[in-house]
């Protein structure tokens, strides 16, 4: 493995915009000894997320995105997100389970989709803190990094945190099955990016032929409360695309659709870019 986390900075003169995908990672360590079968543990990935933005670059921003897979540790929660019914004995650290740990999907998924264990024993404290020292800390540091070193260069920062979403909610999520918008965009119930960003982004998408819900079902989680202080000129926006826009929910292939939504979204990243320069007032 050549790292955790992949960076991906632009070739020219950068952006104060930065994007990041910690869910799409597809390289499975040798040590995660997952009980299902890999096809139904994938299905917690959010799949081709990455390849989906990876124009972002070229046109200013900064891509960070995890290689590990979010089911073996899950960069989008909290460290204290603790499952302590996973564990086989006592946790070192702060504990405080979030309805994301009860629902099995904490720091550490207990539970695979579909709600089958993900595991056919319990795991060590041990184990748990070399997955949060080899994965998760190094995707925050380079997340917080390549945030810092904008917000430093430009004095704001406009970040969007990318996911993708089952079309349907199945029985652990919080609207069980519902049909999803094409896209849910997530800014905690407007706290954490102007509510310009939100609006450029759902009139955007919109004006593409997609269908928009705004906080629902996802809010958005760990990562856009810790990145999304807009007081402080740090807007943090989370979107998330329903699946069955690009690829097939249970093979994961591409299908036709693929093409189509990476236009748009190159489009809205296109978008996105002149909206920071034009917040910013300069390029570099």
């Amino acid at each position: 493995m050549d790292g955790p986390v992949l960076r991906h900075d632009p070739p020219g003169e950068p952006v104060a915009l930065v994007l990041d995908s910690p869910h799409s990672g597809e390289w499975y360590p040798p040590d995660f000894d997952h009980l299902p079968q890999r096809a139904i543990v994938r299905r917690a990935e959010d799949t081709h997320v990455a390849r989906l933005w990876q124009a972002a670059p070229a046109l200013g921003a900064t891509l960070i995105e995890a290689r590990f897979p979010r089911a073996y540790i899950d960069a989008n929660r909290s460290l204290a997100d603790i499952d302590t019914a996973l564990l086989a004995d006592e946790w070192p650290g702060p504990v405080s389970p979030s309805r994301k740990t009860e629902q099995g999907i904490g720091l550490v998924w207990r539970l695979a989709r579909g709600g089958t264990p993900m595991y056919a024993r319990r795991l060590t404290s041990a184990e748990v803190l070399a997955r949060i020292d080899g994965c998760w800390r190094p995707y925050h540091a380079a997340l917080d990094e390549a945030m810092d070193a904008r917000h430093a260069q430009f004095g704001a920062v406009w970040h969007v945190n990318c996911h993708s979403m089952p079309a349907v909610g199945d029985a652990l999520s919080d609207d069980p099955g519902r049909e999803r918008a094409d896209f849910v965009l997530g800014d905690r119930d407007g706290t954490t990016c102007e509510p310009a960003l939100t609006a450029l982004v759902a009139r955007s998408v919109r004006g593409m032929g997609y269908s928009v819900a705004i906080n629902d079902p996802y809010k958005g989680v760990e990562i856009v409360r810790r990145h999304g202080r807009p007081a402080e000129q740090r807007h943090s926006l989370q979107i998330e695309l329903k699946r069955t826009l690009y690829m097939d929910e249970h093979t994961l292939e591409p299908t036709a659709g693929y093409a189509r939504l990476h236009r748009d979204l190159t489009e809205l990243a296109r978008i996105l870019a002149d909206y920071v320069r034009s917040r910013t007032g300069r390029t570099a």
